[in-house]
């Protein structure tokens, strides 16, 4: 039968729980990525959107519908760059993405602060 070390959480006794102002600049970081979602979904599904337009011009002719292949590889590689091989290892480049919403996110609360519309 195997032992049970008693002390087993010994090594969490330095970890201190977060601040309230932690918590608070985690809860800005969310709201700026929700806001950047939300704004980057409004670009893309309004009427005559980002999304509308891109497939307009895609598949407008056969040269351009040769780049479908390119998008799909450079989106594959971006998957495979931002992904650690290792599960227990976190990558700093998957973070990436988080900033770049928080960054719309801060795009379009400007704009609705200077415009009063997204």
């Amino acid at each position: 039968m195997a032992s049970v070390d008693p002390n087993k959480y010994s090594r969490n006794k330095n970890i201190k729980p977060e601040s309230n102002l932690t918590s608070m600049f985690a809860i800005g970081r969310m709201l700026l990525m929700l806001i950047g979602i939300v704004g980057i979904a409004m670009e893309l599904f309004r009427e005559n959107g980002w999304l509308k337009t891109g497939l307009a011009k895609l598949f407008e002719n056969t040269t351009n519908m040769m780049l479908i292949p390119v998008i799909i590889f450079v989106l594959w590689a971006l998957n495979r760059w931002m992904t650690s091989p290792n599960k227990a290892e976190t990558s700093r480049s998957g973070d990436l993405p988080m900033y770049l919403m928080m960054g719309a996110g801060g795009y379009y609360v400007f704009r609705l602060i200077t415009t009063g519309a997204f």
